[in-house]
């Protein structure tokens, strides 16, 4: 009997015929598990246009702020010299720094609060209106979402203005200046954010609400549940994932708030008491022509908001989402 008679025999399976023998590189779905370089040659012009939109930007901001960057070594009149840390040092040795570093943390942590209940509160009005007012306010909603940020800040002084804006009279606030005070001028800029931001919340959630099985609330109404009770302790956890991107996406979006605050304010409110570090590090890369400061200025907040991103990566992981 020969060794190919030998196997043969071996791999019969009675009632199935012969089983060939294959090579142990050529397993099935072998190729399937190793895709090798096929799906980043799709992803590369993705990737090289991302790499000339971001990292060369982002390349170049660093540098700068390290370096001794002014009006001067923009003209030529003098040579660009080498600073390291410096500039850093210079920045958290400034009392101001922190003022406003504090100022936009806590503004932002309201934009997003309040654009949160209010977005949520609305994805669910919409599940319980008709057809034609749900129309109407996803209609009223997306056009104040794709108003530019300019032309809505104008439109909020406007309407709030102390001599000839209607809220004032309404009210009857007199000639009472909204943009004056410190916190009434924050409160200002955060009811056009809130106005321009909670769209987003409110189409992504109400997409998620009409993605739960109805089964899930029938059950839930069933059960005695409250509308409350319901939305705490059966919409809200199957929304999590949801949250947690509109959540992570209205921190980067309040955290660097610009044009509101510099519209609304006239650059940053009496004295700078209305500044974010956005229009912080727009003052002394342009106005006071310290680049590599304002530069110094963006890393920072780039470092900020790269930390909360991995923090809501980490979260998305831990609940067992594909990345």
């Amino acid at each position: 009997m020969t060794a190919n008679t030998t196997v043969r025999k071996a791999t019969t399976v009675p009632g199935a015929g012969t089983a060939p023998v294959r090579a142990p590189g050529n397993r099935p779905g072998s190729s399937a598990r190793r895709p090798g370089w096929t799906p980043w040659l799709y992803l590369l012009p993705a990737l090289v246009l991302l790499g000339g939109l971001l990292v060369y930007p982002i390349y170049q901001l660093g540098l700068i702020s390290f370096l001794e960057y002014t009006q001067a070594q923009v003209s030529g009149g003098e040579p660009t010299t080498f600073q390291g840390f410096g500039n850093y040092a210079t920045l958290f040795r400034d009392s101001q720094f922190w003022q406003v570093l504090l100022a936009t943390v806590l503004f932002a942590a309201a934009c997003v609060l309040a654009t949160l209940l209010a977005g949520c509160a609305l994805a669910v009005l919409l599940t319980r209106v008709r057809a034609l007012p749900r129309l109407a306010l996803m209609l009223a909603a997306l056009g104040a979402w794709a108003t530019p940020a300019i032309t809505g800040s104008t439109v909020w002084v406007f309407l709030f203005d102390p001599d000839f804006g209607p809220v004032n009279r309404v009210l009857g606030l007199g000639d009472f200046s909204w943009t004056y005070g410190r916190y009434s001028a924050f409160a200002l800029v955060l009811l056009e954010v809130l106005w321009c931001s909670f769209p987003f919340v409110m189409v992504t959630v109400y997409a998620g609400i009409r993605a739960i099985p109805g089964e899930v609330l029938e059950a839930a109404a069933l059960d005695g549940a409250s509308q409350w009770r319901t939305w705490r302790s059966v919409t809200a956890p199957m929304l999590r994932p949801i949250l947690l991107v509109v959540t992570i996406q209205s921190v980067i979006w309040d955290f660097k708030v610009f044009t509101q605050i510099y519209v609304m304010t006239n650059g940053g409110g009496i004295a700078g008491q209305n500044l974010v570090l956005n229009v912080y590090a727009y003052q002394k890369a342009f106005a006071s022509s310290q680049y590599s400061l304002g530069s110094a200025i963006g890393v920072v907040m780039l470092v900020i908001l790269l930390a909360v991103t991995l923090v809501h990566l980490r979260l998305v992981r831990r609940q067992g989402e594909e990345l």
